[in-house]
């Protein structure tokens, strides 16, 4: 019995000096997390459509995103970086205009490109670590982007050290891999992507296309985060 006792308190008192060890870290980087403060474009229109049909399509509440937890003092690292696409020459709009923070909705806000695989690139200039990616197609009308793909890399061809925060190709039509995430309605709060503190250099955000029509459209992309250690 004295021995079953002896035990029991070794038991209790190591689990006592892993809670004192555990619990002040937990508190400790609790405290140095804030809700990302975001500065959102007005809304273009009201509503939800009746007419986007998606089997990969996530659920619409109506209600506002929840306020996304990061840590501490991070900055939009985006802003007034070089942007590059596979087509140098849109339609509609320059390139300067994706890191410009002008995430307005009507005409003069967004480019335009072509039909087919598109994707558009951020030079963040050094390697950073990013915890949130938000992209902002075109939300003048409710309508969603097809095989919307984020990756980041430090290397600007994307040929090597790939990764992949987000992929909602859920049927790999635009061939970069299968996706597991869900497509969604654009709207003026724009897409944002939890990057989970990935570090690169290179944000490219690929679409082919959209509910409404073939052509590829993009407002603004803004990457939050710090220089990478």
């Amino acid at each position: 019995m004295k021995t079953s006792s002896m035990k029991w308190v070794s038991v209790v008192s190591a689990a006592l000096f892993v809670a004192v060890l555990v619990v002040p870290a937990v508190l400790a980087a609790a405290q140095d997390m804030e809700p990302l403060k975001l500065e959102l474009p007005k809304p273009m229109f009201v509503g939800t459509p009746k007419n986007i049909v998606s089997d990969n399509l996530e659920p619409t509440t109506g209600k506002k995103r929840e306020p996304f937890m990061a840590p501490k003092g991070l900055t939009n690292v985006a802003k007034g970086k070089k942007a590059t696409a596979s087509d140098m020459e849109p339609i509609i709009g320059e390139l300067e205009m994706i890191t410009d923070g002008d995430k307005e909705g009507a005409d003069g806000s967004f480019i335009e490109f072509g039909p087919g695989k598109t994707w558009v690139q951020v030079d963040l200039g050094a390697d950073f670590e990013m915890f949130a990616i938000l992209v902002w197609h075109y939300h003048s009308q409710a309508r969603v982007y097809k095989d919307f793909i984020v990756q980041v890399s430090d290397d600007p061809d994307f040929v090597k050290d790939v990764k992949t925060v987000f992929n909602n190709d859920h049927d790999n039509s635009y061939g970069l891999g299968a996706g597991k995430d869900k497509e969604y309605i654009e709207t003026n709060e724009g897409k944002l992507v939890d990057a989970k503190g990935v570090k690169g250099r290179y944000v490219r955000v690929h679409s082919n296309g959209n509910t409404s029509n073939d052509m590829n459209h993009m407002i603004e992309i803004e990457v939050f985060g710090r220089p990478a250690a």
